[in-house]
């Protein structure tokens, strides 16, 4: 079905509120992560820095559960509609897409859900 052929065998994986519809992150997945994603419903996505599998919350706890999943017309990307626990964004924000860039300066926009500091070791 996903083509892994493309792009050292990864495909980009969009996440984005079930309910709401707000984009909440972007990662990458590869075969594995694609079909852990499957089998458990909950977000499992590719560390490019780590080059390893990771499963969105394992550390904060701030889980992706998959509602729905939808592949684009290529079949080399997918959106991940879930159910967000929390926060999807590593910094505190429901959203990793918390600024907007305005004349040139990135303004934030959101509200931090939670301090990482308390959250993460490596923070």
């Amino acid at each position: 079905m996903m083509n892994f052929s493309k792009l050292n065998g990864i495909i980009p994986a969009i996440a984005q509120d079930f309910k709401t519809n707000e984009v909440l992150m972007l990662a990458f997945m590869n075969r594995e992560a694609f079909e852990t994603t499957l089998r458990e419903g909950k977000a499992c996505y590719f560390s490019r820095s780590r080059n390893k599998l990771w499963r969105k919350g394992e550390e904060s706890g701030n889980i992706q559960k998959v509602r729905e999943i939808y592949v684009d017309c290529d079949n080399d990307s997918i959106l991940l509609k879930v159910e967000q626990v929390n926060a999807a964004c590593h910094k505190g924000y429901k959203s990793c897409f918390y600024r907007k860039l305005k004349n040139g300066k990135l303004k934030t926009m959101g509200k931090r859900v939670f301090n990482p500091k308390k959250v993460y070791k490596r923070a």
